[in-house]
């Protein structure tokens, strides 16, 4: 959300002029009020997104205007200013609702870096709101299919949902971790609860701690103001840290301590907060390994991984492509305004034939470019992406099955059975001619079935 109208709040003539300029000069459409009463007639005639006031003014201070303004416009955000500025009056100012505190004197550049933040925080509620509006309509969190696999999985989700335990989501990347993480949230008692995000791998090492755990005012270079790390705007809800091996471990003490004591530490402060946050953890490293390589702290490993959930890559449930394809083209339908209706059968054949070494997000990926690309309103096997028309392999020596010959004296009953699957499967290809369809009535399989054993197998 981009903020357009903002009314500016001071008795002070000049500050009033200044402020005004800074904002128009960065392309806002800004009202100016002398007063408290004043601001709230202009409020009446026309809601601002925004309200940015002094705390100290005759007659209804900043605070009262804020209550006011809670009660007349709830969707417009306040930001209080004050020459007077104190953590006191910061602080009452923000359990009043406020979004955030800014001190006079100010540089240009603070003013709008704070409205920047408080637009890029409404994106991000917007957001939530839509998104939390979609997957009603799709299923929980947006998670899509029917195979037995992600059964089992979604079985523990539901089971594991209601209670506050720390959980680590494994899984290859594009699985959907964090959709497994907004179906924890989701479907526990802390779904009216904030759900934030965060790729621990895309913050850089020197700013992890602030934005974990915030900081105080002054902690360190360019620190003009006290801000709440992710732990503390998590508060009452789920926080959910996605590439948790990334974290540098210096920082995994300190992570560790939040964990055990539900406390945080704001850099460059001295007191303690206590918090009320579930933490979900998702990697695609193997953190045993990174234990025992000394990258990863054990305890935290363990504190961790209390309850696990292991995602199952796309390769390991091919049934479930064809309702995410359809998914998708409704999907992409609606935000490219294409008239795509599906795919063909030999299409779906094909993505079902498919590796997926990216998972759901290398499908989505396939199938948005296959939508932009396709002549008709029906996706057919030459409007998919070059690499998905690969053959598979051949088999690395002559027609010598994938498997080694079973000995006389080999009792095995898992590499007999392989050699056996493998000979019936090349039996019903021969006799149906390469007809894989066919092949599959002959085995009592379904196509799908015999597909991923093709893959399996290696047979091209």
């Amino acid at each position: 959300m981009a903020f357009k109208r903002i009314l500016v709040v001071d008795d002070e003539e000049p500050m009033r002029h200044i402020l005004s300029a800074i904002l128009q000069r960065a392309g806002y459409d800004v009202r100016c009020a002398a007063s408290a009463p004043e601001a709230l007639q202009e409020i009446e005639k026309d809601e601002p997104d925004l309200v940015l006031t002094d705390v100290r003014m005759p007659s209804m201070s900043g605070l009262e205007l804020l209550a006011e303004v809670q009660r007349r416009s709830p969707r417009s955000m306040v930001i209080v200013m004050s020459a007077y500025g104190s953590l006191d009056t910061a602080l009452e100012a923000m359990k009043a609702g406020a979004y955030d505190f800014i001190s006079k004197p100010f540089q240009a550049e603070e003013v709008v870096l704070v409205l920047k933040k408080a637009e890029e925080r409404e994106r991000l509620v917007e957001e939530n709101r839509r998104l939390k509006a979609e997957r009603r309509q799709e299923g929980v969190a947006g998670i899509i299919g029917e195979s037995a696999a992600l059964k089992n999985v979604m079985k523990l989700v539901r089971r594991i949902a209601e209670v506050k335990t720390t959980t680590l989501v494994l899984g290859e990347s594009g699985t959907g971790k964090e959709l497994i993480a907004r179906a924890l949230h989701e479907l526990g008692p802390r779904r009216e609860g904030p759900f934030l995000a965060v790729n621990c791998g895309a913050i850089p090492e020197q700013l992890m701690e602030s934005e974990l755990f915030g900081h105080v005012r002054g902690a360190f270079t360019d620190a003009h103001q006290s801000r709440k790390g992710l732990f503390e705007e998590a508060d009452g809800g789920t926080l959910f840290l996605d590439e948790i091996g990334e974290v540098p471990a210096a920082l995994q003490v300190k992570l560790l301590r939040v964990l055990q004591e539900d406390e945080v530490r704001r850099v460059g402060d001295s007191r303690s907060i206590k918090i009320d946050v579930r933490v979900i953890a998702a990697t695609v490293r193997n953190l045993p390994e990174e234990v025992k390589a000394g990258r990863f702290r054990e305890d935290l490993y363990y504190r961790l991984n209390v309850l696990q959930v292991r995602l199952p890559s796309l390769r390991e449930r091919p049934e479930d492509i064809p309702l995410l394809v359809d998914h998708f083209v409704a999907r992409y339908n609606e935000k490219l305004g294409t008239r795509v209706r599906g795919f063909t059968a030999d299409a779906l054949h094909q993505l079902e034939a498919h590796a997926w070494p990216g998972n759901v997000r290398e499908l989505e990926n396939a199938v948005e470019r296959a939508m932009v690309l396709a002549d008709g309103p029906v996706i057919d096997v030459v409007d998919l992406p070059e690499r998905l028309l690969e053959p598979a392999p051949p088999p690395v020596s002559e027609p010598a099955p994938a498997e080694p010959p079973v000995e006389v004296d080999d009792l095995s009953i898992k590499r007999a059975f392989r050699a056996l699957e493998l000979e019936l499967i090349s039996k019903a290809l021969d006799r149906s001619k390469g007809n894989r369809t066919r092949a599959a009535e002959l085995l009592g399989i379904s196509a799908r079935a015999l597909l991923y054993k093709l893959k399996e197998y290696g047979i091209p």
